[in-house]
């Protein structure tokens, strides 16, 4: 199958793709603030730098697209190169190009562990959320369950036993 869009185009179209700011950081941003968590963005301070930081909670929260993070992908061995990648319902694989974008999406996903791994170190939680999470059909969910972790998470670092009546 070939691609309908010239290499220019295509081009185009993936450098204008951001990485800050996308519109399902927006979406967990403004909930999180209208619940009443303050945060920073994009700290620089920490590894991977998180979409989203609450420093009360010694938590960073990740807001990965599906396609870049490889979610629900799945790996299967490959006996001369290693891995092979298949596609999952979020994540397709192009079917041009395609053993540059199972290189990326693969070393994404190694580089996502070494992040969680390091921030776990260092003492802090660390939650991912999905783009597919963040669809309308999900969204309510996915966000009652992140207001749910964070005060798991807050209760667990303050040592708060629970009250038994």
């Amino acid at each position: 199958m070939t691609d309908t869009l010239s290499p220019q185009q295509r081009h185009d179209n993936m450098s204008a793709i951001r990485s800050k700011d996308t519109k399902p950081e927006i979406i967990v941003r403004k909930w999180l603030w209208s619940k009443g968590f303050r945060y920073r963005i994009n700290s620089k301070r920490l590894p991977g730098k998180p979409d989203i930081v609450l420093r009360k909670y010694r938590t960073c929260i990740f807001i990965n697209g599906c396609f870049w993070h490889g979610h629900k992908v799945t790996e299967s061995p490959v006996q001369d190169s290693g891995f092979k990648i298949q596609s999952s319902e979020c994540c397709k694989i192009p079917k041009t190009n395609t053993a540059f974008w199972v290189e990326k999406i693969r070393r994404n996903m190694e580089r996502d562990i070494e992040v969680r791994q390091q921030l776990k170190m260092m003492g802090w939680h660390s939650l991912t959320l999905w783009t597919c999470q963040l669809k309308p059909k999900e969204r309510n969910n996915t966000l009652q369950s992140l207001v749910y972790a964070l005060d798991s998470i807050y209760l667990k670092n303050h040592n708060v036993k629970s009250v038994e009546g």
